[in-house]
This record gives structure tokens, sequence and C-alpha cells, in this order.
């Protein structure tokens, strides 16, 4: 029966279709081989137009079907590629569109002072689908930067204008190690942190699956990092960034480099304490916030030369070698210190090497000792 329903509306489609280019011929004179001028009466436009819209209709009826079946795909096709649209972008997205629809009304007032067939409508035509592509592309890509301007713009004026290079708050991307770290929501306490916090669809699913996993361990970290993002979302909120209708971002496999590739289209920073993350994010020239870095850098200084009592715990990989280590849990090599392990003794600090993996301090037994 719909089937039935469908071929008929297509049918009388094909009919109007044909009654209406009809009215493009009817005005036309037609000479004959006599010279003779003959133009259509009233009736005769009338019946040619009947006809025409006939012809067409009987050819619409027979092609129908196959309209039917291209159709059916098509409509598939735009129901697939809607159901991978964020919700978050649906609203924002048919906003844009009526703005672009609108804007290309008033534009395409002005071609119809053009007086060639055809070509008012083909104008007005591309220019609908091309500003309601731009409509919903801006609205749906930078619609919270723009939300975000007029924001700022209403509680301070100023705070818009006069900001330089970096004087935004970028937006923040958390990976999944700083999660389950946990020490982000106590950083975030102190306010050291500005902008966006953003956590990608597919960090949460990786969480979700440590959470799930048979293994204890990894299932208590991934149920330790989602105690974490309900914390931050509790006190701070979030925003949670689904990537399904970004195909550049959803083709690529691993978490890592997707997270970078989030960076690079947010223009945003990430945060990870993962050392490899950190190197490869600085290869491809994306900002990163690595909390071991600041861990490092706020533990007390320590500079060659000074003197301090430890208690050696154990022996060093080398021989020879004895371990301690600081109240911040800093570990101390101290060389020539195997005899002492088990005492407490002064120490001469010689080296302090620092990486982004952490600080290792090198020192030897005062002498004396």
């Amino acid at each position: 029966m719909i089937k039935k329903l469908i071929r008929g509306i297509i049918t009388l489609c094909g009919g109007l279709l044909g009654y209406g280019v009809s009215f493009l011929f009817r005005g036309l004179i037609i000479v004959t081989n006599l010279g003779d001028v003959l133009v259509l009466s009233e009736n005769q436009k009338t019946i040619f137009s009947i006809i025409c819209a006939v012809i067409t209709a009987i050819i619409f009826f027979t092609i129908a079907p196959s309209i039917g079946r291209h159709g059916q795909k098509v409509a598939k096709d735009i129901e697939s590629d809607l159901q991978k649209v964020p919700s978050a972008d649906i609203v924002p997205g048919t906003f844009g569109l009526i703005v672009g629809l609108f804007l290309a009304y008033l534009i395409s007032q002005l071609y119809m002072t053009i007086k060639l067939p055809f070509v008012a409508t083909v104008l007005s035509v591309l220019t609908y689908l091309l500003l309601g592509y731009i409509g919903v592309f801006i609205a749906t890509r930078r619609g919270k930067d723009i939300l975000a301007i007029f924001t700022a713009s209403r509680r301070n004026p100023a705070a818009v204008k006069g900001k330089g290079k970096g004087g935004e708050a970028t937006p923040k991307i958390l990976d999944t190690s700083v999660i389950i770290d946990g020490r982000i929501a106590d950083i975030m306490k102190t306010g050291f942190i500005e902008g966006n916090i953003v956590i990608p669809e597919f960090v949460l699913v990786e969480l979700r699956h440590i959470a799930d996993s048979s293994d204890n361990l990894k299932r208590n970290r991934g149920r330790r990092g989602l105690d974490i993002l309900n914390r931050v979302q509790t006190d701070y909120g979030i925003d949670i960034y689904n990537t399904d209708g970004d195909k550049s971002i959803e083709e690529i496999p691993e978490v890592d480099v997707k997270l970078l590739k989030l960076a690079q289209t947010l223009g945003g920073k990430v945060i990870t304490n993962d050392y490899n993350l950190n190197k490869v994010a600085v290869i491809k020239g994306v900002e990163v916030l690595n909390i071991n870095e600041l861990a490092n850098m706020l533990k007390p200084v320590v500079l060659p030369g000074e003197e301090m009592e430890l208690f050696l715990v154990k022996e060093g990989k080398e021989s020879n070698q004895a371990v301690a280590y600081l109240d911040d849990g800093t570990m101390i090599v101290i060389e020539e210190g195997k005899r002492y392990i088990g005492q407490n003794i002064s120490v001469v600090v010689t080296s302090v090497l620092q990486t982004a993996a952490g600080r290792m301090i090198f020192g030897k037994p005062k002498k004396g000792k």
C-alpha cells in the first residue's frame, strides 16, 4: 500500500513538473514552410500543457520504482549520518542552518533583477545550499567559541579586548593516565588551570574498559579514574567531546594519536603524565601540560655541594652504591655508600639529573664518615 502511495505521489510530481515546463513553450511562435506564422490559442495552450503533464506523468510512473529504491538508499544514508552527529551539535547546527538560509533569502532577492531565464533560479539554489552548509559548519565547529566570546564580552567587555597572544584560556584535554592519577582534581582546586576541561568520548570508553577489566589492579585503577571524573564534574564541570561525527579522528586507531589530533582541532592543550605521549606531542607541535613535570618543579631545589642527613635503605645497581630517599620520594644514589646501609649519615650532593620522568640526585658520604 505504501509503495503504491509513493508511486502515485511520484507520478503526480511528474505531471506537475510537465505542466510547469509546458509554460516555457506556450509562447512559442510556429513558422510554417509557406511562411505563415501560427500562434497557439488559449485552448491549444491548455491542451498542450495537459499533453506535457500526461507524458511526464507516464514517464515518472514508469521510473517510480527505481526512484523509490534510490530514495530509500539515500534516506538510509542520511539517517546513518544523522545518528553519528553528536546530540550537542543538533541544536547549534539547526540554528546555524536557519541563519544561513535567512541570509541566502536576502541575497537571492538581488538575483531577481537578472532578466536571463533560469539564471536567477540557479543562483538562488546555489546560494541557499552554500550558505546553509556554511551556517551548519560554523555553528557545529565554532559555536562554543562564538558563544564564549559573547558571554565574556557581557561579563567583562574589556576582557575580550586587549588579550594578546596566549591571553585566551585554551581548552585543556585530559588523557586517561592523568585522570587515573587523580592529582588533576587537586590542581584544579587551587585554580591554576584555566579554560574548559574537555574529556573526549574515546577516553571515557577506555576508562570504562579498564574499570571492567578482569585484572583486579586494572579494575581498581579504572574505577578510581571514574571517581575522579565524577568529582571534577561535580566541582568544576567538564565538556564531553564526542568525535563520532569527525571521521579524521575516528579513523585513527590509537587513543594517544586521537588525543593529539583532537588537541590540534580544538587548538587546546593536553594534560598528561605519560612520558611517551609528551615526547610525541612535542614532535607534532601540540602543547602539553605534564603533571609529573609540574610535581618535579615544585620539589625543593637541591644544589651540588649541599649536605643532608639521610638514611641509606638498600644497595644501588652499581657496585658499592647505596640508595636513600627524600621525604618527597626523590631517590638519591650515594656512591661508595654500600657499607653505610641501615645507617644515618651526612651526604654531600655531587650532581642532580632532571628529566620529565623525574629527578635523580647523586651524592657521596661526607669525608670523615
